[in-house]
């Protein structure tokens, strides 16, 4: 090894830090929020996801982190060469400055839409019209949806939901008051989540009003606390974020559906990892709030503005400005194949890949359709892990088994945050015939994959698809995935041994064609990265493109960190976490790493491995992070159409080529867009523009 290579020998030199490095892909959110050229409503919806990407975090990434601290564990090795102790304050810091600009981007677009005549009120600047309009929408909306609660009364603290909103409200009680004997009274105010956040007030000429709902239950607060005589009252938000951990209990008399049930609800119980507050805040309720919350130094205590949940931004009212929203794209059909006719018929014939929200997601539904309804269709087995609140996949499940069809669900009852709507869905089809599967003990099944078994003549054919996302028509509008649908009876039969897997998995199942987690995908990848080694060094053809969304296992940074040194060009687009650390000299100085972030979310795993000029092409639903690879059941499904294969290369290219949406990773994280004078390519507009112009050839 180098002297120059030594330099770069330690963890925290190897490695970003994964927590950190998730922190800087949610700075790319905020700069969507930022951007200018961004419409200006869809800019407040990219504050709510910013939110609920940090909600998210908190709940999950800062909760372990925290967990290792509070054992006592330095976590050094771990976490990428930083202790436990230091990476929280580290995150807290840094969130804090995320709110902060968060904040100045909130002004900033308020400020603007000012200028449409859209303007966002408090409860000091309504009007007199306004008030009747929110008096009378306060009693007949607001108020019996209220929950109020006396705290200053109460002889122990109630228990905070789980990233609710609350007001905390200061009462300074009047001299002729009797009720209470303290000078100050405390009461909380739970935020509704069954009422819209944005409350739409009667237009005025061409102006249009919004109050939030915080600032409209605080214009109405002399309405419910009427009872008491006070001098003042003021009103702050706070919220608490608590570890989202599931503990599955270990009673064998319970069904594992009860137990998720149970460990679910447990949830919103679980120990406080955040706590958010209204910066303005008298200290006095602050202390208060803190002492009987039992807030401690281990949890990020975070200063923040009036209103917290800014998630709801990302169901800001559109207020009929399409203007100041992206164009609705129409999604494409899939050339060669309609929607009227049979699919089995076509897909016998060849394959075909469907590209959403490029493409229409109505492929998926049509194909289980189709089977539901088709005589010859003995069977269908499929793989939820998360499903659309209203899932025409779930209806099309249940369909088949009522024509006689022997169904099997393998369902992810632990998808992470879709507990709850997978156990009511998982009970709904078990009602109806369905047959579930639970997966595997101590792994998630995460793979997405689908088989139906038809009966022709003599013959069982099988058909499939296998995608990169999942089967859920809500985020196929917003998210772009991959989906091969195929009659390779090759790897039909390999998809039916996974689903053999599921039922009898002491068995290890052998594959030739699909790459399979937890038992092959690891070494599949090592082998294919030294081949690519092995041919650049025979002076053949070389080189490795990947599309990920995360890329945290250092032990597959260390392979392709190898792979760049031997010379191997490496070329990646990773949307999210990404602990490589790209272009340093010794150490990966052939690796360039970009990330876009633009009106959808880029969700595709893609593996390319130029091969010697033969080259290798996987779709999958495994990013390089060790739960894919190792605890994980996943998919990675080959790709041998030809034409196929060209479509996907070209779809990387313009996704390569983008100087608008596209940030640079580098050993700064700065997040810098990537600027250069070669044509403009905004590569999710572009990538429309190709399949369009693909339907006329």
């Amino acid at each position: 090894m180098t002297e120059k290579i030594d330099e770069y020998s330690t963890a925290a030199n190897t490695y970003f830090n994964r927590e950190l490095s998730w922190l800087q892909f949610n700075a790319r959110v905020l700069q969507e929020a930022e951007d200018e050229t961004t419409p200006l409503i869809e800019r407040l919806r990219f504050l709510g996801i910013f939110s609920n990407n940090l909600d998210e975090f908190f709940k999950v990434r800062y909760a372990t982190i925290k967990r290792i601290a509070e054992a006592g564990k330095g976590g050094k090795s771990f976490l990428g060469g930083i202790t436990a102790k230091d990476l929280l304050e580290e995150i807290t810091q840094t969130v804090i400055e995320h709110q902060k600009t968060s904040l100045r981007i909130l002004s900033d677009i308020e400020a603007q839409l000012q200028d449409e005549n859209i303007y966002i009120i408090d409860e000091h600047e309504v009007s007199e019209a306004q008030g009747e309009f929110i008096s009378d929408y306060f009693i007949r909306k607001v108020s019996p949806a209220l929950v109020t609660i006396m705290i200053g009364e109460l002889e122990q603290f109630p228990t905070l939901k789980d990233s609710a909103a609350y007001l905390a409200v200061r009462m300074k009680m009047s001299k002729e008051d009797e009720t209470f004997e303290k000078k100050n009274n405390y009461a909380l105010i739970e935020i509704p989540r069954s009422i819209e956040r944005f409350v739409v007030l009667p237009q005025e000429g061409e102006k249009q009003y919004i109050i939030i709902l915080d600032d409209l239950i605080r214009h109405c607060l002399d309405n419910i606390f009427s009872i008491f005589k006070y001098d003042a009252i003021s009103a702050h938000m706070i919220k608490i974020t608590r570890d989202a951990e599931l503990d599955i209990d270990s009673d064998l008399s319970r069904s594992f559906i009860e137990k998720i049930s149970k460990s679910v609800k447990n949830r919103s119980v679980g120990d406080p990892v955040r706590f958010v507050y209204d910066k303005s805040i008298d200290k006095e309720t602050l202390r208060y709030l803190m002492e009987k919350m039992g807030v401690d130094d281990t949890d990020s205590i975070i200063p923040g503005g009036r209103y917290h949940n800014r998630r709801d931004y990302m169901k800001f009212p559109s207020l009929g400005k399409n203007e100041l929203q992206y164009k609705k794209i129409q999604p494409l059909p899939i050339k060669g194949l309609s929607l009227q006719g049979s699919l089995f018929d076509k897909i016998i014939e060849k394959d075909y890949l469907l590209y959403a929200p490029y493409q229409t997601f109505s492929y998926v539904v049509k194909f289980l359709r189709e089977a539901a309804l088709d005589p010859k269709v003995q069977a269908l087995k499929i793989t939820i892990y998360r499903l659309a609140e209203v899932s025409h996949i779930a209806s099309s499940l249940i369909n088949a088994a009522k024509n006689g069809k022997d169904v099997t669900v393998q369902i992810e009852l632990q998808a992470r945050f879709d507990e709850a709507a997978n156990i009511r869905y998982a009970e709904q089809m078990q009602s109806e015939g369905v047959r579930l599967i639970f997966g595997v003990a101590g792994l998630k099944v995460h793979c997405k994959a689908c088989l139906v078994e038809r009966k022709e003549g003599d013959k069982l054919k099988r058909y499939a698809f296998v995608s990169t996302g999942n089967f859920n028509e809500s985020t196929a509008r917003l998210y772009t995935d991959y989906t091969l649908f195929t009659a390779n009876q090759k790897i039909c039969k390999e998809i039916n041994k996974v689903f053999d897997f599921f039922e009898v998995n002491y068995k290890v199942k052998k594959y030739r064609h699909l790459i399979v987690s937890p038992h092959y995908t690891r070494n599949a990848i090592y082998n294919l990265i030294e081949k690519e080694i092995e041919n650049h060094q025979a002076g053949l053809t070389s080189g490795i493109r990947l599309k990920l969304n995360s890329l945290s296992d250092f032990k597959m940074i260390d392979k392709l960190y190898e792979a760049s040194r031997a010379g191997v060009r490496i070329q990646m687009i990773v949307r999210g976490i990404c602990c490589l650390i790209p272009g340093v000299e010794g150490m990966s100085e052939n690796i360039e790493v970009i990330s876009i972030i633009d009106k959808f979310l880029e969700h595709p795993r893609l593996y390319i491995f130029e091969n010697g000029g033969n080259q290798k092409m996987y779709i999958s639903s495994a990013d390089f992070m060790g739960r894919n690879l190792d605890n994980r059941v996943e998919i990675s499904c080959p790709i041998y159409d030809e034409d196929i294969k060209q479509e996907i290369n070209d779809t990387f290219d313009i996704c390569w080529s983008d100087n608008v949406k596209a940030r640079i990773i580098n050993k700064r994280q700065t997040n810098s867009y990537r600027r250069n004078k070669k044509e403009r390519v905004r590569s999710q507009f572009k990538t429309y523009e190709y399949y369009t112009e693909k339907l006329k050839e």
